[in-house]
């Protein structure tokens, strides 16, 4: 399969009423673990990164090995710049070849929102690359507004879709990035609105930690994409972790050290992508 773009694997997704998971990949393990689970589930995939690591002066180099896995994997992978902070990390993404882009704008005051990222979704288009959008800011656990998320409307989702011209859009229903203190109230009445009034895919943002049943009924509720990174991160560190320990303090070499916490990771991302995939 080539590698493609958000056009090529969410509409049908978001049709069939399953979802393709979207997992923030650091380095080339966590890269082939994505892949490598996607390959072993024969689903579509999206491997993203975070919008910091587009400060890196390597990023056009981690972007080439990305495309590079997509062009020779077995099933469909998209590359997706997660949670882009301006029109330049959108134009940057795109030079680097990313086959997806987001544009966050959801701390801007909604006009302001509105108009950067209908800019950056004109510009994604002239290289066909598609783009995700976000109304509703979802928080980082921990942080201040994590503990009373406020919700998207169907009225400004609708509105900001239309507006845009996005491919893809985010919204919040109350889920928060990273580990819960607490568990979370995932409002499936808020996500069944949104998706009355919105003909795009929905992204669910914040998808480590969020309680599986409530995960499936937004997926039901036209969420085409959940995404992933802290929970499977963590599950490729704490093997990492317990093998260098085993070692205790002796050499191996890094290649060989990094197979099994690759293999760990690719094994908790296949249940995430068998259960995204399950059609209800």
């Amino acid at each position: 399969m080539s590698i493609v773009n958000f056009n090529d694997i969410l509409p049908s997704a978001r049709a069939e009423k399953r979802a393709v998971g979207a997992f923030n990949i650091a380095n080339y393990e966590t890269a082939k673990a994505v892949v490598m689970a996607a390959e072993a589930e024969n689903a579509p995939v999206i491997i993203q990164v975070y919008q910091r690591l587009m400060e890196d002066r390597f990023i056009a180099s981690l972007g080439a090995m990305m495309r590079d896995m997509a062009e020779r994997s077995s099933v469909p992978v998209a590359v997706h710049l997660d949670h882009g902070v301006s029109l330049e990390q959108v134009k940057l993404a795109i030079d680097c070849g990313f086959t997806s882009v987001m544009l966050d704008g959801s701390q801007l005051p909604f006009e302001e929102n509105v108009e950067l990222t209908r800019k950056a979704a004109e510009y994604a288009h002239e290289f066909g690359v598609t783009i995700e959008g976000e109304i509703g800011h979802v928080p980082l656990n921990g942080t201040e507004g994590a503990e009373n998320i406020p919700l998207s409307t169907p009225d400004e989702a609708r509105q900001f879709a239309l507006a845009t011209g996005v491919d893809a859009l985010a919204v919040s229903v109350g889920t928060a990035h990273g580990y819960y203190a607490k568990a979370p109230e995932i409002s499936v009445d808020r996500a069944r609105e949104i998706n009355a009034v919105v003909d795009i895919p929905l992204v669910l943002h914040g998808g480590s930690d969020t309680p599986m049943d409530k995960v499936r009924e937004v997926i039901r509720n036209g969420f085409a994409k959940v995404n992933v990174a802290t929970e499977f991160q963590h599950a490729f560190q704490l093997k990492l972790q317990n093998d260098i320990n085993a070692l205790n303090g002796k050499f191996l070499p890094l290649d060989k050290i990094m197979i099994q916490p690759t293999a760990a990771a690719a094994e908790h991302l296949r249940k995430l992508i068998r259960f995204f995939s399950d059609i209800a």
